[in-house]
């Protein structure tokens, strides 16, 4: 048999206050009601001592909220590199005094109208939709009309959903920089996709937004992409295949590998062809994943910020839960930074 919970009227009885006292004292009104400071301290004592905690379900009763929120995906929590984003938003959630629930579709559309319903079900005060890759996803009806927010995730058609987003463009750019600033003007392949916008795998908005950013930078510096290999997946045996073909075709002296398992797939095309890296070619790549610190040598990397982007997820719900967005909703572009690590070497001038 579980202990009987700690109750007001216990707390009260302690205290040798009214249950009407001890209830403002501890719901922090008793300066404003008069209540002197020695019996405020005496109530608060006695529910440490009793170990005192409020009704929170009698609490959301009168105040409407259930101090509850619900995060609902379809692999980010089994996923070793998307897990942070749960981490970033429990700890948000905790730094609110708010529990999260966790839900996991694995992609089975009946199985997350039936994640979003119990959520519903059980009053949470908000759910974040998100998705381990960041892409295309037709909202569910069952969030319009309440709290709730994209994460990593872009409405098909339009939405009214405030949406959190890593800032791909911004990544494109700072991806291409890194050639530039280490002196690569030509000789510079993509490897997943390109080199065109429309070169892209199927509703991969990463990939898009990639090439915009790389595109745009290139062409202001009067640079030109060599060649763009459009992938099936983004995959080291992808990587591999790209890079091998390539390496059949021409020299590289730069890979820009859409994400790190590309690159990793490159690194071993480019270990068959006796090409060191980065004393021959260099590469800069996408994500961050475990394996990038890891690659012999280290490769930089532009990293998805999946902590914040939980973290700032819960921010914005709360901002939906609170009234404070009206209008057209938000789309939070959260910056990816640069791991400079030894995969980039300065080009050195051809001796002619």
């Amino acid at each position: 048999m579980s202990p009987r919970r700690v109750t007001l009227a216990d707390v009260a009885k302690a205290a040798g206050v009214s249950r009407s006292t001890a209830s403002l004292a501890l719901s922090g009104r008793g300066a404003e009601l008069r209540i002197s400071e020695a019996v405020q301290e005496r109530i608060k004592a006695a529910a440490r001592e009793l170990g005192y905690r409020p009704n929170i379900v009698s609490s959301g009763l009168r105040t409407g909220r259930t101090m509850t929120i619900g995060f609902v995906s379809d692999t980010v929590a089994t996923s070793r590199l998307a897990g942070d984003m749960i981490k970033g938003a429990i700890e948000a959630a905790r730094d609110r005094g708010v529990l999260l629930f966790i839900g996991e579709s694995e992609g089975d559309g009946k199985l997350e109208h039936a994640l979003l319903q119990g959520m519903h079900d059980r009053q949470v005060d908000g759910i974040i939709y998100a998705a381990m890759y960041t892409r295309r996803v037709s909202v569910p009806e069952s969030l319009l009309g309440t709290s709730a927010v994209l994460l990593n995730a872009v409405p098909k058609t339009p939405s009214p959903l405030p949406v959190v987003v890593p800032d791909e463009v911004e990544a494109g750019r700072a991806a291409a920089r890194v050639l530039l600033e280490s002196g690569h003007r030509d000789g510079i392949h993509l490897i997943g996709a390109g080199p065109g916008v429309r070169n892209v795998p199927r509703d991969s908005v990463a990939a898009v937004e990639r090439l915009v950013g790389i595109r745009e930078v290139f062409a202001e510096a009067g640079v030109e992409i060599a060649s763009g290999t459009q992938t099936a997946d983004w995959q080291p045996e992808y990587g591999f295949d790209a890079t091998r073909d390539l390496l059949g075709r021409t020299r590289p002296r730069a890979l820009i590998c859409l994400n790190d398992r590309l690159a990793f797939g490159a690194y071993q095309a480019l270990d068959d062809a006796s090409l060191r890296v980065p004393d021959d070619v260099s590469v800069v790549s996408f994500d961050d994943h475990p394996l990038a610190s890891w690659m012999r040598p280290k490769l930089t990397t532009v990293a998805l910020p999946f902590y914040e982007l939980g973290r700032r997820a819960v921010d914005a719900l709360f901002a939906e839960i609170d009234g404070e967005t009206t209008g057209e909703k938000p789309v939070h572009r959260i910056p990816m930074p640069v791991r400079t690590r030894a995969s980039v070497a300065p080009r050195q001038p051809e001796v002619s």
